[in-house]
């Protein structure tokens, strides 16, 4: 019997969500526990069941989007998601904002799957959030700049950046190497930098961020991509049989 099929979720069995992991480790295994954090239960069977492929071998999307060489993340990418779906995964969650540049890849391997779009979600609780008409002061990959899949998503709200592209790189490469202490100053004077360029709310747009989102000096309102995706899954994994996705 499919995990998601209507007779399943009529029992109230909260629905299987497919993870798209491995961008990194820690990003992930962040992901499932703010998943568990954020559900109500009072047993085992209230939580929600997850499909975990944390795959550490997907190919380098910095080497591919930023420095133009190294193999096609999206290949891999569209082989994890059949193999999510073909486990019974009833939607599909990929908390790394770089990744998302490939997300078209995703979509067509999952055919009716929905694929619940982070940097969308991101942008809809940034522009909720946002003191002003200001734009989005983006704290991310100068990969997710380079795609403008955050640019896009924002609209004309429109979205900045800090000027040091590579401290922000190395940032991100200091929390993959168990060095947050290095990336949290960063963190700090890039919101500062942004807020005072304008910004009307902040948005970690790099999951290996998230790890430190709940520690950043932030100026104005601050937006989680990890928790705009943590809150999608919850919400439609609980969501009554038939219920139209968030995706």
């Amino acid at each position: 019997m499919s995990v998601h099929g209507d007779d399943v979720r009529a029992r109230g069995t909260p629905r299987t969500i497919g993870v798209l992991g491995g961008m990194g480790p820690e990003a992930t295994i962040l992901l499932m526990q703010r998943i568990l954090d954020a559900t109500p239960a009072a047993d085992d069977a209230d939580h929600i069941p997850l499909l975990v492929d944390s795959n550490t071998q997907v190919p380098s999307r910095i080497a591919h989007l930023i420095e133009g060489m190294g193999e096609d993340p999206a290949p891999v990418l569209a082989a994890m998601t059949r193999r999510l779906v073909a486990m019974g995964a009833a939607a599909l969650a990929m908390p790394c904002n770089t990744a998302h540049s490939y997300a078209g890849a995703v979509r067509r391997a999952a055919g009716d799957v929905p694929f619940l779009d982070m940097v969308a979600l991101t942008a809809a609780a940034a522009n909720e959030a946002a003191v002003t008409a200001g734009p989005v002061g983006l704290l991310a990959s100068p990969a997710v700049e380079k795609t403008a899949i955050f640019a896009d998503a924002c609209g004309t709200r429109g979205v900045i950046y800090p000027a040091d592209r590579d401290a922000m790189l190395s940032a991100i490469r200091a929390v993959k190497s168990g060095r947050r202490d290095a990336a949290r100053p960063v963190l700090d004077a890039a919101a500062a930098e942004l807020a005072a360029a304008g910004a009307a709310v902040l948005v970690v747009g790099c999951s290996e961020f998230s790890l430190l989102s709940r520690e950043i000096c932030a100026p104005v309102p601050l937006v989680d991509s990890l928790d705009s995706l943590t809150e999608a899954c919850v919400a439609f994994a609980r969501a009554p049989a038939g219920a139209t996705p968030v995706a």
